[in-house]
C-alpha cells in the first residue's frame, strides 16, 4: 500500500509535532529539575527559602523550555538547544555540588 504524497506529508508533520511534545515534556522536566537543584544550592537564602524559591522558578523554566522547543525551526535544533542547556546545567551542578558519592551504611 502506497501513500499519496499529501498523506505522507501529513504523517511526517504529525510525527514532528509528537516529537516536539515528547521533547518539551522530557527536556522541560530535566532542565527544570537540574535548575531547581542548582538554584537551591546557590541562592543566598536560608535552605528552606532557597528550595522554595528554586521550586517556584522551575515552573517558569519549564514553560520557557516548552516555548523554545515549539519556536525552534526544526526538531533537531530544538533537541540541540535542550541538550546544550542540560549539559551546561548538569556541569554547573556538578561544579557546585561535587561528584556524587555513594552512601555506604555503617
Amino acid at each position: 500500500m502506497t501513500l499519496r504524497p499529501s498523506a505522507l506529508a501529513d504523517r511526517l508533520g504529525r510525527a514532528a509535532v509528537l516529537g516536539r511534545i515528547v521533547l518539551a515534556a522530557g527536556g522541560g522536566y530535566a532542565i527544570a529539575a537540574l535548575a531547581t537543584a542548582l538554584l537551591s544550592l546557590v541562592l543566598p537564602l536560608p535552605r528552606s527559602e532557597a528550595v522554595t524559591a528554586a521550586t517556584l522558578a522551575s515552573f517558569a523554566i519549564m514553560i520557557a523550555v516548552v516555548v523554545v522547543v515549539f519556536a525552534a525551526r526544526s526538531l533537531g535544533r530544538a533537541l540541540a538547544a535542550i541538550a546544550i542547556a542540560t549539559l551546561l546545567l548538569g556541569g554547573a551542578l556538578w561544579l557546585v555540588a561535587g561528584p556524587l558519592t555513594p552512601v555506604v551504611p555503617t
